[in-house]
């Protein structure tokens, strides 16, 4: 039935986005066969580009669409095209630049019209390109919305729509959306956020953006209808809107635990700063379960006396690390690291005994919480790094920075007791005793790792069994992405 049909995708411009959206889209071509076209700016359709060429199943039915972008006319710096490349300062920019990309979209529907005779089956756009719902309804086609969790995006959504917290005093509220007895801290929100009060550059992009998008026709949830009973939930009542749950989309190869062979999809177009096979020959030195894996994401990172602390504190532990570390905050996160930032004689000592191994920039993520020495991960919170850490097995200690990172992470310890907060985001003090401490509670004897380590396995057993495509076995997340289409083909009908 697919021949005929046809999706556009329009994702976000950052490295969290782009990814799951050209999973989602290699994922309903192998499916359905239908025709998939992603649209971005031309830098961002260079990564896309490397990442379809890069990957073994290629298909001429996946295009990748240029829209025209210079991002000189929005007051960023010449080629910058995605949020991986700029200080968080200056991220609203793009945000509000992405609202330019809707005219030469338009273009690209018409042309579509005029090849094929008729629009799009539907639209896929990202929660925050929610003009695309006006787009797709001039066109007569369908809107779907794709995001992430459902507990993180109906807490980030419902607090950019009512900004609760400026109508107490208190540092705790309540959220329109959960229940009165589920309580948010003014902590986990972001520091742009928090001081937002409606007329402020970020409420002028993200409230009006978020409320295009709770009109979308549905949502798709790249997450699992198992293991996020609550949030999904509080997720349906708040939008009104049909809620497909089609995900994790992480590599197939994550999620047979048979498998020998190491995940080979990795990030196109990043240089990474140690080789696969060399960060696999430093996780076999070492005993199952041992190693803490930090990472903070593909543009996150934290202060100074932080970065200090953590040194500190990962030393006094004893136990081995891999850290993928670049400057700290108010810094170049492109350019040099210097030894400075670190204790003095960290590195050598930390090499000398294998204890450490230090990433510069970027590190085969995927690799590293596959292999069976990973204990645990230390990381931001963002979505596509849960699932990547659950679907293994592997608890997280939490450090959100951004976005919905202080939400999810408020999930993963009180719904899923998977996680262990040490602090949130880049003005906190820590230090080296308590990131010593929380090392402990995480990885340590003790019942808090035992029950962590237990309830993480149990939710990647979810995950695998939600993915599966094994005949009368089919998961929920199988069936959910046929109910999509199924849905998204009867109402192409209607629409017609």
């Amino acid at each position: 039935m697919g021949e005929q049909h046809h999706i556009v995708m329009l994702p976000f411009m950052a490295q969290g986005h782009l990814i799951p959206f050209l999973a989602l889209a290699n994922q309903i071509h192998k499916r359905f066969g239908f025709t998939i076209t992603i649209a971005t700016t031309p830098l961002n359709v260079r990564y896309l580009t490397a990442a379809i060429a890069n990957n073994s199943t290629k298909s001429s039915k996946i295009n990748v669409h240029e829209l025209p972008f210079n991002s000189c006319d929005h007051g960023l710096p010449p080629n910058t095209e995605n949020t991986e490349a700029l200080p968080l300062n200056q991220i609203i920019n793009l945000f509000h630049a992405s609202t330019s990309l809707e005219i030469p979209f338009r273009g690209l529907i018409d042309d579509i019209i005029i090849r094929d005779g008729s629009p799009p089956l539907c639209i896929i756009s990202d929660v925050f390109m929610g003009w695309a719902n006006d787009v797709a309804k001039s066109y007569g086609t369908l809107n779907v919305t794709f995001t992430g969790g459902a507990y993180g995006t109906t807490a980030y959504t419902s607090i950019w729509q009512h900004l609760p917290h400026r109508l107490t005093k208190n540092d705790e509220f309540n959220l329109p959306g959960y229940p009165d007895s589920c309580r948010f801290h003014i902590t986990q929100m972001h520091r742009f956020l928090r001081a937002a009060d409606g007329t402020d550059s970020w409420s002028r992009f993200f409230q009006p953006q978020i409320g295009y998008s709770l009109k979308s026709f549905g949502w798709l949830c790249n997450t699992a209808e198992e293991i996020e009973p609550f949030g999904l939930d509080v997720f349906r009542k708040y939008t009104k809107a049909p809620v497909w749950c089609i995900g994790p989309l992480i590599p197939p190869s994550m999620l047979n635990r048979n498998s020998s062979s190491r995940v080979i999809e990795q990030h196109a177009g990043r240089k990474p700063g140690i080789s696969p096979e060399k960060c696999l020959q430093w996780l076999d030195l070492h005993s199952q379960n041992s190693i803490l894996y930090i990472s903070f994401g593909s543009q996150n990172t934290i202060s100074a006396s932080q970065m200090m602390a953590l040194a500190h504190g990962l030393e006094d532990s004893k136990r081995p690390f891999i850290w993928v570390i670049r400057p700290p905050i108010g810094f170049n996160l492109r350019g040099e690291f210097k030894s400075e930032w670190l204790p003095t004689g960290f590195e050598e000592r930390i090499s000398k005994d294998n204890q450490g191994l230090l990433v510069k920039d970027w590190a085969p993520q995927l690799d590293v919480l596959c292999h069976k020495s990973t204990g645990a991960f230390m990381s931001h919170c963002g979505w596509n790094s849960i699932m990547e850490s659950l679907s293994q097995g592997v608890p997280m200690i939490g450090w959100p920075l951004a976005a919905e990172q202080g939400y999810n992470a408020k999930m993963l310890v009180e719904e899923m007791g998977v996680c262990v907060e040490i602090t949130r985001g880049v003005q906190s003090n820590i230090s080296r005793d308590e990131v010593k401490k929380v090392i402990e509670t995480a990885m340590g004897k003790g019942d808090k790792a035992k029950e962590m380590k237990k309830q993480a396995e149990e939710i990647g057993e979810l995950i695998r069994a939600a993915m599966s495509e094994e005949g009368n076995k089919r998961g929920s997340s199988y069936k959910a992405m046929d109910d999509f289409v199924t849905a998204l083909v009867s109402n192409g009908k209607g629409l017609a």
